[in-house]
């Protein structure tokens, strides 16, 4: 079948600002739209920069807007997707090329947050792994499964507005560590969502939600993390 794409293009060195170019292909109804992405580039025009790694949704490199809707392109199939297909770059980062952004400002905030494990650090290591029970492990079981692709920071428009935003991801990435019972620097990661750049800008808009590939309920998460700062349940 022929597979009509509407693709934003933009080469800094060339370019006064991004434009569309269209480009149709023969594709098959079950392929994915990277797999188009890919025949552009190969068949049509090499200078086409998209982002990419493992092609299967877990590294999420390849997150983009298809018609509109932050998603990644490995996981969506041509039928699914209305004619014509548009493609542009995730909204409120640099855009560097394409459908390419710079994520420094993405991972910063991931960072601001503390995203690993934090114990005591003159506490004696223990003897055996750090343990505990199949409901605790549950506790935070959905937010172990960001992949950092950006989709739900990228769709909240107060993150577009405002560039200090940590974002739906980092406040993800923390929920998975103050709520872990290995933990402790709950406390630490909750005070830094409480500044003026946290967790309380969230106006619950569950774009975010919406944008989550791997499912995760962002909203909900967020949402018992400002409980937690707010009451110290953890």
């Amino acid at each position: 079948m022929d597979v009509r794409l509407r693709i934003q293009r933009f080469n800094p060195e060339q370019d006064d600002g991004p434009h569309f170019e269209d480009y149709t292909i023969d594709a098959e109804p079950m392929d994915r739209l990277l797999d188009c992405l890919h025949k552009v580039k190969a068949y049509e025009d090499s200078s086409l920069a998209v982002r990419r790694s493992c092609g299967h949704g877990i590294c999420g490199s390849d997150a983009v807007l298809i018609n509109g809707v932050n998603a990644l392109a490995c996981k969506v199939l041509v039928k699914d997707v209305k004619q014509p297909i548009t493609i542009e770059p995730i909204r409120g980062l640099p855009l560097i090329k394409d459908l390419v952004v710079d994520m420094d400002p993405f991972f910063q905030g991931y960072l601001e947050v503390k995203p690993w494990l934090i114990v005591d650090p003159v506490a004696k290591e223990p003897e055996r792994e750090r343990l505990q029970s199949q409901e605790e492990r549950e506790r935070f079981d959905d937010t172990t499964k960001c992949i950092l692709c950006a989709a739900c920071t990228t769709s909240c428009p107060i993150f577009w507005s405002d560039g200090g935003y940590v974002g739906p991801a980092a406040i993800v990435n923390a929920h998975r560590f103050i709520f872990d019972s290995r933990d402790e620097g709950a406390r630490e990661r909750l005070e830094i969502l409480s500044s003026k750049n946290g967790a309380f800008k969230c106006r619950t808009a569950f774009n975010c939600t919406a944008a989550c590939p791997r499912g995760i309920q962002v909203t909900k998460a967020i949402q018992e993390v400002k409980q937690a700062a707010l009451f110290g349940s953890f």
